[in-house]
């Protein structure tokens, strides 16, 4: 089975890895010291719609909240609520702390949305657990963009 890593080297995406201790929030991962003074430190979040249908990967930078009334308005849902860690696994094949985009790697039907916030798309490094929370990369926004043409997800970008 390849890893995260086997998949970003055969891509030729370089990235910096930080190794830390568990972090499962944004004010853990600063806290151990983990952040970048640059930017491109993320929060994810996985939603679902009303019916379950449609499932969506957000990521914006780390100091925003995400406001799901207007996030539904313009993805054209009638509600928005998180994803069970069930749907989690199912989707993502990730548990709770450990949302990234590079969970992406393992939605093999390519259904799930990401929405990446324009502020946080600015960055010329965008910061991703590798699918586990103990560790982040940094990877260049283009490698980024590889990556995403390599799973086949929809992607769009917009304000958030």
């Amino acid at each position: 089975m390849k890893t995260i890593y086997n998949i970003l080297d055969e891509l030729g995406i370089e990235y910096v890895k930080h190794e830390h201790p568990a972090v499962f929030t944004c004010e853990e991962s600063e806290a151990v010291g983990y952040r970048r003074a640059e930017g491109g430190n993320t929060k994810n979040l996985f939603l679902r719609n009303k019916k379950g249908t449609r499932h969506y990967l957000v990521s914006l930078g780390h100091e925003k909240q995400a406001d799901l009334k207007t996030l539904k308005e313009k993805l054209g849902e009638s509600n928005l609520s998180f994803a069970s860690a069930e749907r989690l696994m199912e989707y993502l094949g990730l548990t709770p702390g450990s949302v990234s985009l590079l969970g992406l790697v393992n939605n093999a039907a390519h259904d799930v949305i990401v929405i990446l916030d324009e502020d946080l798309w600015k960055n010329n490094v965008i910061c991703c657990h590798p699918n586990i929370n103990t560790s982040t990369l940094d990877i260049k926004r283009e490698d980024m963009e590889k990556f995403f043409k390599w799973c086949g997800n929809e992607v769009r970008v917009m304000e958030l």
